[in-house]
């Protein structure tokens, strides 16, 4: 009883503490289909658990949604290209009924909460292996020669260059049709590794090298090509549109690389073929989300030592952290056993200046609040919005202040209204606004996320009028796609 008492009292007091906030800090999460969880669901009652979701990781202070819509050549939206996923409605080709769409409905239902929507695709997996059936207009088999077996999976063969083509094109597509914040890919290039599987490859690297001599070196520039190309094809329809990778959390090993992490799993570069490091370092990629899934203290994948190893190797393009939810509540801490790892992980965020966020996987293990994660968020961890993190590399100027702030009296109570301001195009009109609030003996500090009150594409707030005797200084923004944010506008009232 002892022990258990002393382990609430630990929880709590993590779950309490102060705990300083980055104003500026991406809060992802991953919606996976290949896990079967919406397979056969009618469009009522799939709309109704991705809302339940969507707002439990709203109010857990998440501001992007990282959805799974393209698992295996297929879609969990409206193509022209590649057939409905089974994914979706339990047979590949088949529409839903009563028709709707997925990416659409998510678009729209996350900008209305203040989120982005990142739409994740698997660029090369064809089949899982648990799909028996593909349908008659699947690449795999109108182009059977464009794919390879392996371990009970199709692959399209990253060797070929109409494969780039056509993954550029599904991609294409995607951006111009959907108004989705980011594209996103996860770890999946050349195929993991399994015992007693090879790689049908020998036999075309040596009809065509490319003046390679070395297969995996000509697999890493086969990727190399395809990661450029296709963030040049989004960069050319929407410029704002980012470009994310989520790669497996250890790129090389040190007893292959002296810069490599001391590890000894699996790896990025070696295995994988994907040289996360050079997108990163050459701007071919926006953000990068390096799945460190494990605990701290793992033998061979220590979280400590991959979350120093990328803070220190991955800061040309903005760094966010892949969480394993599950993983994080089910290991204690090496330090304070009556707790789980969540608060040794975020004093391991904040001590890491080039992290800047995470991506939760998977939402439902947050939304359903295993181990009070989701809980110790909202209390504690994300209890305060949060702007995105800035890219200049994309848009550095911010929008222009808002204009004519002032309170009104209305029939729904005293609101403070403003009005957008002037701007023209992507990169100079107004998204969203940043409303601050100070009391009356507070300096306004926009840097102090605890004063913000909400992120929001409204021009207007309610605001909690008592009697009119408490005086406040209110302070509103604008914000850019980018999240630029404009010089401030403040107004002095009572309330």
């Amino acid at each position: 009883m002892k022990r258990i008492y002393l382990s609430v009292i630990v929880m709590f007091m993590a779950m309490t503490a102060v705990v300083a906030q980055k104003k500026r800090e991406f809060r992802g999460a991953w919606i996976q289909c290949v896990n079967g969880q919406f397979q056969g669901m009618s469009k009522d009652v799939m709309q109704k658990t991705l809302s339940y979701q969507l707002d439990e990781l709203q109010k857990d202070g998440a501001n992007a949604i990282i959805f799974q819509v393209r698992p295996e050549c297929d879609a969990l939206y409206a193509s022209s290209y590649e057939p409905w996923s089974r994914f979706l409605t339990g047979v590949q080709g088949r529409a839903p009924q009563p028709y709707w769409d997925p990416l659409q409905w998510m678009v729209d239902q996350c900008h209305r909460r203040g989120m982005e929507l990142h739409a994740w695709i698997n660029p090369y997996r064809a089949k899982t292996k648990g799909t028996t059936g593909l349908a008659v207009s699947h690449v795999a088999i109108k182009h059977p020669e464009r794919v390879f077996g392996y371990d009970g999976q199709y692959i399209m063969n990253p060797a070929l260059d109409e494969n780039r083509e056509y993954i550029c094109r599904v991609v294409a597509d995607i951006v111009r049709r959907y108004d989705v914040d980011g594209l996103h890919m996860d770890d999946y290039f050349y195929p993991y590794p399994v015992a007693g599987e090879i790689i049908p490859d020998e036999k075309q690297f040596r009809s065509n090298s490319n003046g390679i001599s070395n297969i995996g070196d000509r697999r890493r520039y086969n990727v190399n090509m395809f990661v450029k190309q296709l963030h040049d094809t989004i960069t050319a329809i929407k410029p704002w549109v980012k470009f994310g990778v989520s790669p497996f959390g250890i790129y090389r090993n040190k007893v292959n690389d002296p810069n490599g992490s001391d590890t000894r799993g699996l790896q990025n570069y070696d295995d994988l073929y994907a040289d996360v490091l050079l997108w990163v370092n050459n701007g071919w990629i926006d953000y990068c989300v390096p799945q460190i899934y494990w605990q701290i203290g793992h033998p061979t994948a220590d979280y400590k030592t991959l979350i120093e190893w990328w803070n220190r190797y991955a800061s040309a393009r903005p760094l966010y952290i892949g969480e394993d939810v599950e993983r994080t509540v089910k290991y204690t801490d090496l330090q304070r056993p009556a707790s789980h790892q969540m608060p040794a992980k975020m004093a391991l965020h904040a001590k890491s200046s080039n992290v800047d966020g995470m991506v939760l996987w998977y939402a439902k293990a947050a939304v359903d609040n295993i181990g009070n994660y989701g809980t110790m968020l909202r209390n504690t961890y994300w209890r305060y919005p949060a702007l995105q993190p800035l890219m200049p590399f994309i848009d550095h100027k911010a929008p222009k202040k808002v204009r004519k702030l002032k309170p009104v009296w209305t029939e729904d109570g005293y609101l403070l209204f403003w009005t957008a301001p002037k701007g023209r195009g992507w990169q100079n009109e107004a998204r969203q606004y940043v409303v601050y609030r100070f009391a009356s003996d507070e300096k306004v500090n926009t840097n102090d996320a605890s004063k913000i009150v909400t992120i929001t594409s409204d021009t207007f707030l309610k605001l909690p009028y008592n009697n009119g005797r408490t005086p406040y200084t209110y302070v509103v923004t604008a914000l850019d796609r980018i999240h630029n944010e404009s010089k401030a506008v403040k107004k002095k009232l009572k309330l």
